[in-house]
């Protein structure tokens, strides 16, 4: 994600509404400034948790979301906020 996603806690934010959908991942913040995410789980959660990241937390603006396919495997159990 990229726009005034630094210093709104965006990565907190992440966290709680993948874990009120249900999705298992990480979230955290590149050297570039962006934030990245690994997001997996049922389809249905998976494109809520897509669509929510496009409005983000109130204070941030996002202004781009780019969505790459991931392997399974590579996905970990529950969700966390990585450094």
């Amino acid at each position: 994600m990229s726009g005034r996603v630094q210093g709104v806690w965006f990565r907190a934010w992440t966290e709680r509404t993948a874990l009120e959908l249900g999705v298992s991942g990480w979230v955290r913040n590149a050297p570039d400034g962006t934030v990245e995410a690994l997001i997996g789980g049922s389809a249905d959660a998976v494109k809520q948790m897509v669509a929510r990241l496009h409005d983000g937390p109130d204070m941030a603006r996002v202004d781009r979301v780019v969505t790459l396919p991931a392997e399974v495997d590579e996905v970990p159990g529950g969700f966390e906020i990585r450094r």
